[in-house]
């Protein structure tokens, strides 16, 4: 289980995240609601050791992952998808996809099983392998980046708004490809302002503004809670 425990987080004097508190179970889908600035990316980086925690715990299993390097995080199964894809334009499909492995670099055969498993996930990027990755559309991106981290090979996956810029046909494939993600077993953390496309997927949904969590519950009842409607679906 992925804890989070009383999380804060600073930019200097500005209090990003204030005693952020919540859980992923094993096998469990997530999502993390919020608008823009509401601190979602802040937990992720968070978590994946990029910005360090001001105080509180992030535990997975009985392992404490405040203070390791991203490295170790990624090491040991925790693994973030970034807002906005991050990914090297000029360099091919696959070597983008290869640079996930990175951490696995010595185990070149279960890299090369990953690989196989993620074309299988996304066909059309095996057809576009050895293609710049900056050629490809928005939503073949978006397949990249989430590729590039599996082929970390996650037991939780961090995926910070994969729908960000995507047409709404390609949201509803990107969704059905992070359910089946989720339901051959690894725990998904994901964060999203789509609350519609995201509460359909979800077991478990967290509300956060201005750096706290505010609600927590299941989809039914967030989808039928006003405020959550008018914020975030449209009454």
């Amino acid at each position: 289980m992925l804890q989070l425990d009383n999380l804060s987080l600073k930019y200097g004097s500005f209090q990003a995240l204030n005693g952020v508190s919540l859980h992923a179970k094993q096998g469990e889908l997530v999502v993390l609601l919020g608008a823009n600035g509401a601190g979602k990316s802040s937990i992720f980086l968070t978590i994946s050791g990029i910005h360090r925690a001001a105080g509180g715990s992030v535990r997975y299993g009985d392992k404490e992952l405040v203070g390791m390097k991203p490295s170790q995080i990624v090491a040991n199964g925790v693994v973030q998808c970034p807002e906005g894809r991050k990914l090297f334009p000029g360099m091919s499909v696959q070597k983008n996809l290869m640079l996930g492995a990175y951490v696995h670099r010595g185990d070149t055969a279960g890299s090369k099983k990953v690989l196989d498993e993620v074309f299988a996930l996304f066909p059309i990027l095996a057809e576009k392998k050895d293609d710049p990755a900056g050629s490809l559309s928005g939503g073949q991106q978006q397949m990249v980046a989430i590729g590039r981290a599996m082929m970390g090979r996650p037991k939780v996956l961090l995926l910070d708004e994969p729908s960000l810029g995507l047409a709404p046909l390609v949201i509803k494939q990107t969704f059905e490809v992070i359910q089946r993600i989720n339901q051959a077993g690894t725990t998904v953390l994901l964060a999203e302002q789509n609350a519609f496309a995201a509460l359909k997927i979800a077991h478990r949904a967290y509300v956060i503004e201005s750096g706290r969590i505010v609600m927590e519950g299941d989809p039914e009842s967030l989808m039928n809670n006003d405020e959550v409607r008018r914020a975030y679906i449209g009454a």
